[in-house]
């Protein structure tokens, strides 16, 4: 029976040995959703995305996905979903078109059946149709292996890091064509360690060592910022976070890109840090009032679990 869940996921449980690869996570991907699945390496985001593939069984919990339970219907699950894992997986000695038609071949399609949905994305490569898929460039490997996973029109399409190693350019590209893939009515659940494209999301899940953090759309993930926050800069950035972290008031302190963002309690003086920090040899301050973003959310949640 049709519902508007693509994919459910009720206290999955994955374990390699002593280690927990997935500490009972539970969520849902709504159908024509473009999901974010946001974590640093060892989250746990590859194994999920291996379990909701059929490619492994939990030990506990279960999932589906487009309706299909992972373990009893893995069959028609594999018929129904486009899979891109991390690693580039198509045949590198085969040209562009060959890996095309062979995973076409696969799905028992055709490469033409379903081309109004990858023209605009394969246009893109054609013109290197004949070269071999191992002399791409990474972001023409992505295009093509996007490609492949879409060829017979799946229902759900689970992503692994497409972006990862990809330029910016072709990154921003690449989040262009999954809003038109949703557009299209494709549920899709995309795995990546890049907190700037969880905004290109509708809704996102932020996940560490195994478990979930909070499940909100970005917009409403960042509001649950409940502390002041601001943005430090100097001439001596090491010495400064030293100095930071070791100031009354100051909750946490980290590198964020040129700056340091402090999270701060009631107690914090802006003038008394600044004055502080002078006397200490650090004349060239810049502290000012800064919005959060999901980083620094992100950040807050793994100093609280």
């Amino acid at each position: 029976m049709m519902t508007d869940v693509a994919i459910r996921v009720e206290g999955l449980v994955k374990r390699y040995g002593r280690v927990t690869a997935l500490e009972g996570i539970s969520f849902e991907v709504r159908r024509g959703e473009l999901f974010g699945l946001i974590g640093p390496d060892g989250a746990g985001k590859t194994t999920l995305f291996r379990l909701l593939a059929t490619l492994l069984e939990p030990d506990a919990g279960r999932a589906e996905v487009d309706g299909c339970d992972i373990v009893r219907d893995y069959r028609t699950i594999r018929a129904r979903v486009g899979y891109m894992p991390g690693r580039f997986s198509l045949y590198a000695d085969l040209s562009v078109e060959e890996n095309l038609a062979f995973f076409a071949a696969l799905f028992g399609v055709g490469v033409r059946d379903n081309y109004d949905l990858i023209a605009p994305i394969y246009r893109q490569i054609e013109p290197f149709r004949r070269r071999r898929a191992g002399k791409l460039s990474g972001g023409m490997k992505q295009k093509l292996a996007l490609c492949c996973a879409l060829v017979h029109r799946p229902a759900v399409l689970l992503l692994d890091e497409p972006t990862t190693g990809v330029d910016p350019v072709s990154r921003c590209e690449f989040w262009e064509m999954l809003a038109r893939l949703r557009d299209e009515g494709i549920s899709i659940l995309v795995a990546t360690p890049y907190m700037d494209e969880a905004r290109r999301c509708d809704r996102v899940a932020l996940c560490d060592r195994g478990r979930l953090l909070a499940v909100d759309t970005p917009r409403g993930i960042v509001e649950t910022f409940d502390c002041p926050l601001y943005a430090l800069s100097g001439g001596d950035m090491y010495g400064l976070l030293k100095a930071a972290r070791a100031e009354t008031g100051v909750e946490t302190c980290y590198p964020f890109g040129a700056e340091h963002h402090l999270t701060v309690g009631p107690e914090f003086d802006p003038g008394n840090f600044r004055r502080r920090l002078a006397d200490a040899g650090f004349g060239d301050v810049d502290l000012h009032r800064v919005e959060p973003g999901i980083e620094d959310l992100f950040m807050k949640r793994m100093r609280h679990e």
